[in-house]
């Protein structure tokens, strides 16, 4: 379970750091490149945050994690 949420955030972090590149980088000539590679790095990145938190939301219901920590009412 762990290493599925290591691996997703890993993922995420690289989506990021390729739309940073895409962004940055131009084309030849000084052209820039497309925006649909930054955009679809950065929809990658959208996408797969929200499959984390629903994975950990059905990790939870089905019992895989359990909450820990400061008890209620404190």
């Amino acid at each position: 379970m762990k290493t599925i949420i290591v691996l997703a955030f890993v993922a995420i972090l690289a989506a990021l750091a390729f739309a940073g590149i895409f962004m940055i980088k131009r084309g030849p000539a000084g052209e820039p490149t497309p925006k649909g590679r930054m955009a679809r790095a950065l929809a990658i990145r959208v996408g797969v945050s929200v499959g984390v938190f629903l994975f950990v939301l059905l990790g939870y219901s089905l019992g895989w994690i359990e909450p820990t920590g400061i008890p209620v009412g404190r």
